[in-house]
């Protein structure tokens, strides 16, 4: 960026933090058979499942805000890997309902583990995990996840710029 520019948006920063995330836990749960996408299904399934929770699909793409057809088909592939087991919900036939195996659990474990120690490394700069200006952060990043976004039409008058 050039002399006189205002520096990173917002916007760029939390992309740029998303992504450098993203990586680490890829890398952090390759060695597991994971993805970090995998990742954050499990590691959801398995924190549901000890609230007594056999969510379904939908449920488990709400948790996790991921797509549902994204969510069926990383549980496919986790089904194939003998990590989750996908049945017929006994009150709604149309819905799958998600449980890890025992193998399951124990790989995410594992996982959760290693991406624990990633978020230390992470939050180190800020004090660490109960640091408050972690809980700041935290409480700032929940307040921007809990702000709706509508995207605009690209020819909405609001994105026209009114300087040549």
């Amino acid at each position: 960026m050039g002399d006189g520019s205002p520096g990173p948006t917002p916007g760029f920063l939390v992309w740029r933090l998303a992504t450098k995330w993203r990586v680490a836990v890829d890398r952090a749960v390759a060695p597991l058979g994971l993805t970090h996408a995998q990742y954050s299904l499990v590691a959801s399934l398995l924190g549901m499942q000890r609230d007594g929770e056999r969510p379904s699909q939908r449920r488990l793409a709400d948790h996790t805000g991921l797509e549902a057809l994204y969510v069926s088909k990383l549980a496919r592939v986790l089904e194939s890997a003998g990590l989750i087991e996908r049945t017929r919900d006994p009150r709604d036939p149309r819905a799958v309902q998600l449980a890890l195996t025992e193998q399951g659990q124990a790989v995410t474990r594992q996982a959760i583990v290693a991406v624990q120690e990633l978020l230390a490394q992470l939050l180190e700069p800020l004090g660490g995990l109960d640091a408050p200006r972690t809980r700041a952060f935290t409480d700032e990043l929940t307040t921007l996840l809990d702000a709706p976004l509508t995207p605009s039409a690209p020819d909405d008058e609001s994105t026209q710029e009114t300087t040549p």
